[in-house]
């Protein structure tokens, strides 16, 4: 079943934003925290997750689960990650559509899958493995991407919604990457949101990067282009969003321009609610 509560305007929890988190907590209504950063967690990161969850509600954004892995699920991962998720009770928690283990191997980042329908089996064969362990729902983000795998037979758009509808699950739909992506692979925006199950749509992420060499790359350090407020303008509006979530992780600037940004996404998230009164 998809998530149905609204949690309305959440920010990636990162160290460096406590004090001034915590000063300002009547503005964010949720933080999304990285599960790897508390899934071993030593005493100064146990005492802040506690902290945090003392005052915030807490989504865990997981890396390392490697959904897209043929080779299936490393269960040691996956047992510690349910815990932490059983401990939490989060509405929801999210994954990465793509892989980052081959061969037993961590590759270090996120990786594209080929767009297959044997791929959609792999993918849904791990969702059912994640299920046993942890039914808190599981909603997947599309990822970045430089590299296009070869042997596709659908669009990106096609395999995400193909994924979602199979498995019954929720879409975390990153703005800034689906828009990062339709500049570096040259398609269009429209006729990938036409091919996308909209109403599966959960929560949004949003954040900028820069240009380097012609290339656009999702670093998560600068502040979010016009491109991308219009983008989640018009999803906001096209789909039953339950949230957004800001993702700021390098040349992090004065928390009062997270605190803009984040006004911003609220205001653009009441227009849609107060529209559909």
């Amino acid at each position: 079943m998809l998530p149905s509560t609204p949690l309305g305007i959440g920010l990636g929890y990162r160290e460096p934003f406590r004090s001034e988190l915590f000063l300002n907590r009547d503005s964010v209504d949720f933080l999304e925290i990285v599960a790897e950063h508390y899934l071993d967690p030593n005493p100064f990161k146990q005492q802040e997750l506690e902290l945090l969850a003392a005052h915030f509600l807490l989504i865990p954004h997981a890396l390392n689960l490697s959904i897209g892995s043929a080779e299936g699920i490393d269960e040691d991962y996956l047992k510690i990650l349910a815990h932490l998720i059983r401990k939490l009770d989060p509405p929801w928690w999210s994954e990465h559509l793509c892989f980052t283990r081959a061969g037993g191997i961590d590759i270090g980042h996120l990786s594209p899958l080929p767009y297959t329908r044997e791929a959609v089996e792999v993918v849904c064969r791990n969702i059912e493995t994640v299920r046993r362990q942890i039914d808190v729902p599981l909603i997947l983000e599309n990822i970045s991407y430089l590299v296009t795998i070869p042997g596709s037979e659908m669009t990106e758009a096609q395999f995400i919604g193909e994924v979602a509808d199979r498995a019954e699950i929720g879409i975390l739909l990153d703005a800034t990457n689906l828009y990062t992506n339709s500049i570096n692979h040259s398609y269009d925006i429209k006729n990938f949101l036409s091919q996308l199950p909209l109403e599966r749509i959960v929560q949004l992420h949003f954040v900028g990067g820069y240009w380097n060499n012609g290339i656009l790359i999702d670093s998560h350090s600068h502040a979010t282009p016009i491109e991308v407020w219009e983008l989640m303008a018009e999803i906001i509006a096209s789909a039953p969003v339950r949230c957004v979530v800001l993702e700021r992780d390098e040349n992090l600037p004065h928390f009062a321009e997270i605190l803009t940004e984040l006004e911003r996404a609220r205001q653009i998230f009441k227009f849609s609610e107060d529209k559909q009164v």
